[in-house]
């Protein structure tokens, strides 16, 4: 498996990545088994970046990734999401960016994951309420404190990122590009 960096700090990752999203929900019933062996077959094949967030399965895909990659953490990047506030139904209500969450955020993500600490912690959705550069600036503390070790943001403007990056250098940049939407271009 070919490999590459991301961002200034050189965050070795493959080419090749394994959303865990549909391990969980969105595309038919879990199956954990399958999931696991999906994991273990990717890490088999030299795939090391496995993407999950803190509302995929209401929590439950962490859980599910930290199951399948116990005893195989080194061999693993692992990037996880949070901002999105679920009801009790998981629909998406709202987003949170304010520094008190992106603690808070973290730990129970931690904690989900059974790590001590997370590769790529991405703000999923920006808090219109909260200026990014607050929520970066939660988000540096986590570095400090040794919880996570690079940043990325999800769905921002191009002048969102420079302002995030004038705080701090964001590592990844997970924005929607197919055949559909091609908005980035512009930016």
């Amino acid at each position: 498996m070919n490999k590459r960096y991301l961002g200034k700090n050189k965050l070795e990752v493959s080419t090749i990545g394994l959303g865990c999203l549909g391990m969980s929900e969105a595309y038919g019933e879990p199956n954990d088994t399958e999931s696991i062996a999906t994991v273990h077959m990717a890490l088999d094949l030299g795939i090391n970046l496995f993407d999950t967030a803190d509302v995929y399965g209401m929590g439950g895909n962490e859980e599910l990734l930290g199951k399948a990659l116990r005893n195989k953490r080194d061999k693993a990047i692992i990037s996880t999401k949070f901002g999105c506030l679920l009801d009790r139904n998981g629909k998406i209500v709202g987003v949170n960016g304010k520094p008190q969450y992106v603690k808070q955020a973290c730990d129970a993500s931690l904690k989900r994951l059974g790590v001590e600490y997370i590769d790529l912690y991405f703000l999923h959705r920006v808090d219109r309420d909260t200026p990014i550069e607050e929520t970066v600036g939660g988000m540096v503390k986590l570095i400090k404190d040794g919880k996570i070790r690079h940043i990325g943001l999800s769905e921002v403007s191009a002048q969102t990122l420079q302002r995030a990056n004038a705080i701090y250098p964001i590592t990844a940049l997970q924005n929607e590009y197919s055949l559909w939407t091609r908005d980035a271009e512009g930016e």
